[in-house]
């Protein structure tokens, strides 16, 4: 069994990573909570979600359910911290927790370029204000992205009440022109069961947060992360 302790501020689509452990072999995903508030699509709430004293004592405590590898289970929680902070950020979870660590935001990063993929399409829940740390962070690792689509989703609460159909909707009112793949961040969004629907309605690979989470933790944790029905992420070789 390899097990992929989850960082997971407040309560929204938390339930995806019990999912996945369905249809992903020999995988757990214990979550456990850094944040009992409000997540709010706030550049300042979100620097302070993803504060070194909220995530130290989370990933201590993960220690309990002796973890393979960590991950800091919040996209805008870590973009707004840039990549070199998201970096940073990702190391006082792993000298806290003892093993090997990442963030969502580094997951996006890494998916891409296991894809071999260099050019994406963005459909973000966030403000523009915010997303435009995403894009930036995607940036700084050498990704392009030939569009951003945002839409003002207040919180994490709000998004983790959106269904499949606001999902698939907004995803086909992306700009796909010139991408290669679409990214569709926010952890509080629901999105895994409608990975296969989402890849046939836009015809190129989709990443979404909690899909892109759960596959870095395996990588880290040395699990072949493989599986079906979770779109090409998790069929590449």
């Amino acid at each position: 069994m390899h097990t992929i302790a989850i960082l997971y501020p407040g309560h929204s689509a938390e339930d995806e990573f019990a999912a996945l452990e369905s249809v992903i072999p020999d995988s757990a995903f214990p979550v456990v909570h850094t944040w009992e508030g409000a997540t709010d699509h706030d550049v300042q709430a979100l620097l302070d979600l993803g504060a070194r004293d909220q995530l130290e004592p989370a990933a201590e405590q993960a220690r309990a359910v002796s973890p393979d590898a960590v991950m800091w289970a919040c996209t805008s929680g870590s973009f707004v911290y840039g990549s070199e902070g998201a970096r940073e950020q990702a190391s006082w979870v792993e000298q806290a927790a003892g093993v090997p660590s990442s963030s969502t935001s580094l997951a996006f990063v890494a998916a891409v370029h296991r894809l071999g993929l260099q050019r994406v399409a963005v459909a973000a829940t966030y403000p523009a204000a915010v997303a435009a740390h995403f894009s930036g962070l995607l940036e700084q690792d050498g990704i392009t992205v030939t569009s951003l689509s945002t839409y003002d989703v207040p919180s994490g609460e709000d998004a983790g009440r959106l269904d499949a159909a606001w999902v698939l909707d907004t995803a086909r009112t992306a700009d796909l022109t010139g991408a290669q793949c679409v990214l569709i961040p926010d952890t509080a969004l629901h999105t895994i069961a409608v990975l296969p629907e989402l890849e046939a309605a836009l015809g190129l690979p989709v990443l979404t947060a909690n899909q892109v989470t759960a596959w870095q933790g395996l990588v880290l944790a040395g699990h072949p992360a493989r599986a079906d029905g979770l779109g090409a992420l998790f069929a590449a070789a």
